[in-house]
Order: structure tokens, then sequence, then C-alpha cells
């Protein structure tokens, strides 16, 4: 009993102090509103309705996601490079979003601003910095004190999301949450999920309705199709008002219509998740590059001709958008789990 009795004891400490933890957790966990509507601070520009709009995705994976990392929650065993690494990759994107200044719009996600998992470095000013003249917008889609997970390396603290850089200055800029959540207690670890609204000025007396979007990964589907239903009600909506809407992101799903083939790369056919056909309604459409692929399985470090790889980062744009060209560009995933993807388009005055 004497010595049964110290083991009690010790793990009466420890449920007390998970008991406190989640406690804390609860208390501490981001409860942003449905709609949080941000000061643009500078004088709204009005936008010609015979625009030629150049735009860039991407999401540079917090300049965590290197072609050298395995993920653990992928089913690697890494949870991040080492500060060098970070370091590294963050100039890569610079480098890479460099020849980017001019083009009007730049949409990207899983931007750090303060997160262990990126030793702390402020994503989001560096880019801004680098942007200069550039309206800066950031929708806040990860937002926790204390990650848990792995336990032998805890994530720590989180804070990043979405930013959207307009050469533009918008008239507003809105955080939407999207709907859904994991259970209690995971949904205390987890993303909230959102997309990024900027609205602009057309000359015809219409809007430019811009959309950031991220949308839900490590589901078994519900949480994306209670995402994909919320916005398919928001982007008609806008659409009925005689509004341009172009959604770029990461959508965590696979276009309908791509067909299970990269050329000279391995497609990942493993829990394909497809956006249902004429989504959000029939004439709107979808844009990607069928030739290169945007994503990869972080499972393992990147290898060109043997890692799984398809399609999720891509436009949806609305029926009074011509779409012009989309090239989705070869990174070889070097400094991110995802390739950069730039779209042309023009605001049709035909409809």
């Amino acid at each position: 009993m004497r010595i049964l009795r110290p083991i009690l004891y010790l793990l009466l400490i420890l449920v007390v102090a998970f008991l406190l933890f989640l406690l804390y957790a609860t208390i501490d966990d981001y409860r942003p509103d449905e709609v949080t509507l941000q000061s643009t601070e500078c004088e709204p520009d009005i936008i010609s309705d015979s625009l030629e709009i150049n735009l860039l995705i991407w999401n540079i994976g917090y300049a965590g996601l290197d072609a050298s990392m395995d993920f653990f929650y992928d089913g690697g065993e890494q949870m991040r490079p080492s500060r060098e690494g970070v370091i590294r990759n963050m100039e890569g994107i610079s480098s890479t979003l460099a020849p980017y200044i001019g083009f009007d719009f730049i949409m990207l996600q899983e931007v750090d601003q303060d997160s262990k998992r990126s030793y702390h470095v402020n994503e989001f000013q560096t880019i801004k910095d680098q942007f200069k003249g550039y309206y800066s917008s950031f929708g806040m889609n990860y937002d926790v004190g204390f990650v848990p997970i792995p336990v032998s390396e805890p994530m720590g603290k989180v804070e990043s999301g979405l930013m959207t850089l307009s050469k533009q200055c918008p008239g507003s800029v809105e955080r939407h949450s999207f709907p859904g959540n994991y259970s209690w207690p995971m949904k205390l670890f987890m993303l909230d999920r959102c997309f990024l609204v900027n609205r602009y000025q057309v000359s015809n007396q219409k809007e430019l309705v811009i959309i950031n979007t991220h949308n839900s990964a490590y589901d078994d589907g519900s949480l994306r199709a209670q995402q994909m239903s919320y916005l398919r009600d928001y982007l008609l909506s806008e659409y009925d008002k005689g509004n341009y809407v172009i959604v770029g992101g990461d959508w965590n799903q696979t276009p309908f219509g791509l067909k299970p083939e990269l050329p000279f790369h391995r497609f990942d056919t493993e829990d394909l998740t497809y956006v249902e056909k004429d989504y959000p309604a029939p004439g709107w459409k979808w844009s990607f590059d069928t030739t290169m692929p945007t994503n990869r399985r972080v499972a393992e470090p990147y290898d060109r001709d043997s890692s799984p790889t398809t399609i999720i980062d891509c436009f949806l744009t609305s029926p009074n958008v011509e779409l012009k060209e989309v090239k989705t560009i070869d990174l070889n995933f070097q400094y991110s789990d995802h390739q950069p993807v730039q779209l042309q388009a023009r605001l049709s005055i035909n409809q």
C-alpha cells in the first residue's frame, strides 16, 4: 500500500493537471463572429468594368512544409524543420513572390504571425513589407495558445491565417466563419476555418468580390460539405446582385472533371473528395492547370517520381468573368507542400 499510494497521488495530480489544461483551453478558445468587418484605412479605388485582372494563389505552408519534410498529421514523423530551414523557406517564398509584384491580387493561405512551428517568424509582416504600396488584409483561422500534439514535440502556440494583397484599395474587407467544427475537446486545438472577402467598387456600379478560401482537411468530408453549402449560398447571393465574383485558394478537394492523371507525376487517388458537378450553379467556371499538381502528400519527403500529388488549389469564377489563362508554377514543392497558381481574367461587360 505504501508503494501504491504515491502512484495514485501522481495519477491524481496528472488528471487534475489535464483537466485544468482543458479548462484553460476552453476559456482561451478562439470564437470569432460569423462575420467580422475589418477597417481598410485607405481611400477605396474604383475598378474599370473592362479591367484585365491578374491573380495568384498559394498556400505557403507556413514556410515549414518544404520538399524535405514529412509531417506527422499526414503520417510522417516531423513537426517542423529547423529554424534555419524555416528562414530559408521564407526567403524562397519571398523570391518566388517577387516577380508577381504588379499583379492585382495575391491570395495566400497558412501565413503565420506568431507560431512555435515557424519559430515565431512574422510571415505576414515579411510579405507585407515586400509588397509596398499594396493593401494587406488578414483572416485568422488558427489561433490556439497551445496545441499539445505530437506529445513528443508539441506544436505549441499557433497564430495563422489567410492573407490577401491587393493593388487596389478595397471598399470593405470581411472575415466569414465557415460553419461546423470538430467535437469538444478536439475543436479547441483545430482550425476555425474561414474565407476572406475583399470588395471593390466597379465603374458600372457593381462590385468585384475577391474571396480567399481555405477549406477543411483531415475530416470525413462532413465539414467540407457544410462549408461548401454555406459558401454556395453566399456566392449566389452576390452574383444575384450583379456582382463579379472570383474565389481562389486551397479547397482541400479536387475540382469536378479532373481526370486521375497528371503528366510526369503520380496522381494521389487516396480518399479523393470531388467538388460536385455544376457547383455552385450552372455557368460558374473552375480554373486549374491539368498539367501540373498543386499539392503533394506529406507522409514522406518529396520525390518527383513517387510522391502522390493532386490538384486542390484553383479558382472559381462567376459567369460574368471571362477566363484568359491559368497556370501552375512548378517549384518542385521546394518551399511548401503546395504550388502557386496564377490566373488571368477579365470582367465581362456583356452580362
